[in-house]
């Protein structure tokens, strides 16, 4: 049987960056086993030591997990669709978060006018309406996802907003996150923000917190809001937020984006699924790249925040289908949108029948991150950027790998390099001399540590160093005629 199976971005580099394969089998094993002997790099990737699939990857069988039909063991029908989804990223119709808050809420002429196409809905009409300027959402992370968010929360009548980031605007933000301005580069994120929605909609109320959400304050922040977008970047995160949603009661509004695809879903325990259901734990650190590290097509943000923007709606209006025990996945570059099937675990630790997370003070998320250094493990040495260049000026002997893809070498030449992509380090560790010190380089100093780790465990001896924060350090501090990216 010829089955297509679709690669995510996230690991195309272990397929040679084809993102659509021909492959036979009548099971998914089968596939998966074909899959492997053509591209044996993407076993390590989607497997564990223990040949079982990783917990943050799931497989899908036109448009179903296979963990709810037959596992590995589900027959594939000719032509059928095999998608690889690791984490980044039907709903039934549901009342009001909000209850009847609404009826407590009275439009002004110049609110009916301004929110006149609104009144016009049947679906939304003057109660949805009030409900809009009863409810209360918070916006974690103001970049790619929250900035598009904001707006449009704003613009449709949501009466509080809140905004959490502690980042400053940066120049390399501004192709994506359209709620800021060049003139606000250096400034807080929630400042920016707040001033803009100010002027999409001076009726709102907007809450500004520059801060990192934490478990020591996620519980008390959220409590005061009816519907959470997670709008982050990072897997402890979007851990964080999903355990405080379960632990409260309140809905989780998610997006995920990297390149060119994108992830939209409601994860809402009392209803359906949570993140952690769908994802037990992250992949390791630095094994699925962030935008920072990958990239991002400007657009794309624009396309999931609105989309969590709508879900919001949905939620506080009532009447509509969001996307509860459904995974929204967009591809961008290909114009395609899927939607896929997922449920409840009974056995998630936190939203399950028997729950082992009670309190997100006493849960390690460092830890389970793979974020905490492990006292056991080897430490990864940095070299800083300077001592590099002294090395290189007296013509030390070092080896420098760039494990970087082709179309970023392009954006910034390392002189003196040996060019291995990252998901060939492994085999092709016969091609570095463990007499020699290699250095290890990329944009941030972030995946380095990943090669690093992956020739540890492959068995090599040699002596390896990351390049402290990376090119991006080298360009800022040794060769200031290259580009900062």
């Amino acid at each position: 049987m010829a089955v297509t199976v679709l690669i995510p971005t996230t690991l195309r580099s272990f397929t040679t960056n084809k993102s659509e394969l021909i492959l036979n089998g009548s099971t998914v094993e089968e596939i998966l086993n074909e899959l492997i002997s053509e591209y044996e790099d993407v076993r390590k990737a989607i497997f564990d030591n223990d040949k079982k699939l990783r917990s943050f990857v799931n497989v899908f069988v036109d448009g179903q997990n296979i963990k709810e039909l037959d596992g590995f063991q589900t027959k594939v029908r000719d032509g059928a669709e095999i998608m690889l989804i690791p984490a980044i990223a039907g709903g039934a119709v549901t009342d009001s978060i909000i209850d009847n808050e609404g009826d407590k809420e009275k439009l002004s002429n110049d609110e009916i006018n301004r929110y006149s196409r609104h009144l016009l809905l049947k679906e939304i009409g003057l109660k949805g309406q009030r409900k809009l300027k009863a409810a209360k959402a918070l916006i974690v992370g103001v970049g790619g996802l929250g900035t598009p968010l904001a707006q449009y929360l704003a613009a449709a009548g949501v009466g509080t907003i809140g905004l959490v980031d502690f980042d400053e605007v940066e120049a390399s933000n501004l192709q994506r996150q359209v709620i800021h301005r060049t003139r606000d580069v250096g400034r807080p994120k929630v400042m920016s923000a707040k001033d803009a929605i100010k002027n999409i909609n001076p009726l709102v109320k907007v809450e500004t917190y520059n801060l990192q959400l934490n478990s020591q304050n996620a519980l008390d922040l959220i409590s005061k809001y009816d519907v959470v977008a997670d709008a982050t970047d990072n897997y402890k995160s979007r851990y964080l937020i999903n355990d405080a949603c379960v632990l409260l009661g309140k809905p989780d509004v998610f997006g995920a984006m990297y390149q060119f695809e994108g992830q939209s879903s409601v994860y809402y325990a009392k209803e359906g699924a949570c993140y952690r259901c769908v994802y037990p734990s992250p992949p390791p650190p630095g094994l699925v790249p962030t935008c920072a590290q990958g990239g991002v097509v400007g657009v794309l943000p624009g396309i999931i925040g609105t989309i969590q923007a709508n879900e919001i709606i949905k939620l506080i209006v009532g009447g509509g289908a969001p996307l509860i025990n459904r995974l929204l996945v967009f591809d961008a570059w290909k114009m395609k949108f899927r939607e896929l099937k997922i449920s409840k675990n009974e056995d998630c630790p936190i939203c399950g029948k028997h729950p082992t997370i009670t309190s997100l003070e006493d849960y390690d998320y460092d830890e389970f991150c793979g974020l905490k250094v492990d006292e056991e493990e080897e430490p990864i040495e940095s070299m800083p950027a300077q001592e590099l260049k002294r090395r290189l000026d007296s013509d030390e002997p070092v080896t420098i790998i760039d494990i970087r893809e082709p179309h970023e070498r392009a954006i910034v030449k390392f002189p003196a390099t040996k060019i291995i992509p990252i998901g060939q380090l492994a085999r092709r560790q016969d091609e570095l001399d463990p007499k020699i010190d290699t250095v290890f380089i990329c944009k941030e100093g972030k995946r380095s540590i990943l090669a690093i780790r992956t020739l540890r465990e492959a068995g090599y001896k040699g002596n390896m160093y990351n390049l402290k924060d990376g090119i991006n350090d080298w360009a800022k501090n040794v060769d200031r005629s290259l580009p900062q990216y």
